[in-house]
């Protein structure tokens, strides 16, 4: 078997194998990681892969065989032992005894239960018994582009018994469940009796089987295999046709395709939304673009996916939207007429399907928006609950087109019947896997921007909302800072919870491009905290006219052209959203030393006032938070700021924290995180129908009551 392959990548490295020699659950799961790291070969939470072992049973003492495999939902890419499922091999054999029937193989599911051996493992998989009924020691169950573009073939069972002569059987389409594993086994014996000795088993539109007696040997057989079909494939394609009947339109230039990327993400996810709130993906992948560029995406598209994993995260069929690459996108009034009636189109689609296909105990029908849109010459988005999800589904519907560019290379592509596609998608398993989830955090589904988050009080506001659900736009003009902002939130959060740019928000220029980016991002915004400041105080003689001009235009000015620019989506979206202003007790109280700055924090006020009053057509609600001495891992005390404070009360620099504390009538000091959950007051939901209010967050200064 070679090692050299041109189609699926080779990760084994025998140190770290050597490693885990003579523990075969390690190896098992460092098989399953190196093959779930290959989107190739297995998209995230796609495929299941296990290993039986001889382990002593803790109650008789006795050396029982165990499986381990896979639990339900997990990832092999990700996979852990904690992630994993131990039951005992005859107990799970012995469940044929009790089985009624394909009516009733849903039940079955409860009674892997029985099976447990390890007390401490994940809910097994309906690919149990799959995994169970085989006799091999290693075994993986993947869903490989190339694979399942022969399972997804008109003559997919012909293509394999040619291929393999006759070493890899096929099983047509059926759900995942009890009878499948006994269709696996069958069809092994069957080849048995013909003295064919089986490598691996063809599911229709479904996947692939392959098996080993030890990890590395079923490692080297599932590359194998793969390989070959990747192989046949690429050998045929454009011998009869070109790919996908060749292009239709030409794609735009990147950064053209990026531009109305940005500018028709709001408008999209605002349509999207009109269900649940999404988060919005995009991508322009070679892969998609050759797609939806094609002449057979009108014919294609519509078909829908094979594969159940491909299915369940990209519905029944995609939207395509009829807007020509270049469009311009200036008239958003004109291009949401342009585009609503495809999507009024679709779920009514929709409704009819979920209509047509239900069966008397089928839960009733989710949200009838599409997940997958495409915009030929632009490329493909994606909307989910979370990014997390709506990045998956992409990725899920590049290896769909994979598949159908695969086999419409060899043969016709087919799709699942509308039927068993409605039989996966409303399956009582899977409604019961999602009325397990946990409940949506507040700020689910919802984009938080705030400015100048890389540290201090901007970021502990971001950090509480990412804390909340929510997906943050990190941004800063230090772009050191930012960076290593960016690291310690994706050690927090994921890598899909942030996004990083950097803003500054004196410039027109670079606070539309950062909106742009939170659009690619995310689909879009629906929380500005305009928090970017810095602090003056001097006397009025000593202040000059930079130092006026500085502080106006970044809090001022700031603060315009930000809410300016997101307005602007949030109109795109109709969503509503918040922006929320950071100003200052000072904007209230008149102290000394404090001409320029008091005098940009009073405007900052006044500003949110009116913004209210303006956007409330809009159901954007605009508030204020007012804080006073925040110390704590705060900029406002770089720049001169302390020593012009320490100044003005006539009092030494350190002993600040002291005197603001002591002046306030609840005799504490403010850190980041009370304004940061001040700001969430405002934006999590409990005050939606509250706008051109004031927080004071200042521990209680008597002067800065509002009246």
């Amino acid at each position: 078997m070679s090692q050299n392959y041109q189609h699926v990548s080779y990760l084994w490295e025998d140190s770290k194998a050597a490693s885990l020699s003579g523990n075969e659950v390690d190896l098992f799961i460092y098989r399953s990681n190196i093959l779930g790291a290959d989107l190739r070969i297995t998209n995230y939470g796609g495929g299941n892969t296990s290993v039986k072992i001889k382990d002593k049973d803790p109650l008789t003492g006795q050396e029982t065989e165990v499986m381990w495999i896979k639990g339900s939902g997990g990832d092999i890419g990700t996979l852990k032992k904690s992630g994993c499922a131990a039951l005992y091999l005859d107990r799970l054999l012995s469940l044929e005894n009790v089985y009624r029937g394909l009516e009733h193989e849903d039940e079955m599911v409860e009674l892997f239960n029985h099976c447990i051996f390890d007390l401490a493992s994940k809910a097994p998989s309906i690919d149990t018994p799959l995994h169970g009924f085989l006799p091999f020691k290693h075994i993986d169950h993947l869903h490989p582009d190339a694979a399942i573009a022969i399972a997804a073939a008109k003559d997919g069972k012909k293509i394999t018994e040619e291929l393999f002569g006759g070493q890899i059987g096929w099983v047509g389409w059926q759900r995942p469940g009890f009878d499948l594993g006994l269709q696996l086994r069958a069809c092994l014996q069957e080849a048995a009796a013909k003295g064919i000795q089986l490598r691996g088993i063809m599911l229709g539109s479904h996947g692939l089987f392959t098996w080993a007696d030890t990890s590395y040997d079923c490692y080297l057989n599932t590359l194998d295999v793969i390989e070959k079909c990747a192989e046949y494939i690429k050998q045929n394609e454009g011998k009869t046709r070109p790919v996908f009947g060749g292009p239709k339109i030409a794609s735009l230039e990147t950064d053209k395709r990026i531009s109305q990327a940005k500018a028709i993400a709001p408008v999209l996810r605002g349509f999207c939304s009109s269900y649940v709130q999404m988060i919005g993906h995009f991508s322009d992948d070679e892969r998609v673009l050759q797609f939806i560029n094609s002449n057979d995406l009108d014919v294609l598209a519509p078909l829908g996916t094979s594969c159940p994993d491909h299915f369940l995260r990209t519905k029944i069929s995609p939207l395509v939207l009829n807007l020509k690459p270049d469009q311009d996108l200036s008239d958003v009034e004109g291009i949401k007429a342009q585009i609503q009636p495809l999507f009024e189109a679709y779920r009514v689609m929709y409704a009819e399907y979920h209509a047509t296909c239900a069966r008397p105990n089928s839960p009733a029908m989710r949200d009838p928006n599409p997940v997958v849109i495409l915009y030929p010459g632009v490329g493909m988005f994606t909307f989910a609950k979370d990014k997390q999800t709506a990045r998956v589904a992409a990725e899920f519907y590049t290896n769909a087109i994979n598949v159908m560019r695969g086999a419409e290379a060899i043969s016709k592509y087919t799709s699942l019947p509308r039927q068993e596609a409605f039989d996966i998608e409303y399956w009582l398993l899977e409604e019961a896997k999602l009325q397990r989830m946990p409940k949506p955090k507040s700020m689910s589904g919802r984009v938080a921007f705030v400015t100048g988050s890389a540290g201090g009080i901007g970021k502990a506001i971001a950090k509480k909302m990412a804390q909340e659900g929510a997906c943050v736009v990190i941004n800063d003009v230090n772009a050191e800072r930012m960076e290593e902002a960016k690291k310690e939130f994706t050690a927090l959060f994921g890598k899909d919870s942030v996004s990083t740019v950097l803003a500054d928000v004196t410039s027109q220029e670079s606070i539309e491009n950062a909106m742009g980016e939170a659009c690619l991002a995310f689909g879009g915004v629906d929380v500005i905290v305009n928090n970017a400041g810095i602090s003056i105080s001097k006397g009025i003689l000593e202040h000059t006219q930079q130092d006026w001009d500085r502080l106006f235009d970044i809090l001022v000015k700031g603060q315009f052209l930000v809410s300016q620019a997101a307005v602007a989506i949030m109109r795109k979206q109709n969503l509503g959203g918040d922006i929320v202003n950071i100003v200052s007790k000072n904007a209230f109280v008149a102290g000394p030393n404090n001409a320029g700055y008091g005098s940009a924090k009073a405007a900052q006020a006044h500003m949110t006032r009116l913004l209210a009053a303006e956007l409330g057509p809009d159901r954007i609600r605009v508030n204020t938070v007012n804080p006073d001495a925040v110390i704590a891992d705060s900029n406002i005390w770089a720049g001169g700021w302390a020593e012009g404070r320490a100044k003005a009360y006539g009092i030494k620099v350190e002993e600040l924290p002291a005197f603001y504390a002591k002046r306030t009538l609840l005799n504490q000091s403010i850190l980041p995180e009370d304004i940061a959950n001040a700001c969430y007051a405002f934006v999590g939901g409990l005050l939606h129908k509250s706008t051109g209010n004031a927080l004071n967050v200042d521990g209680g200064v008597a002067a800065g009551f509002l009246r």
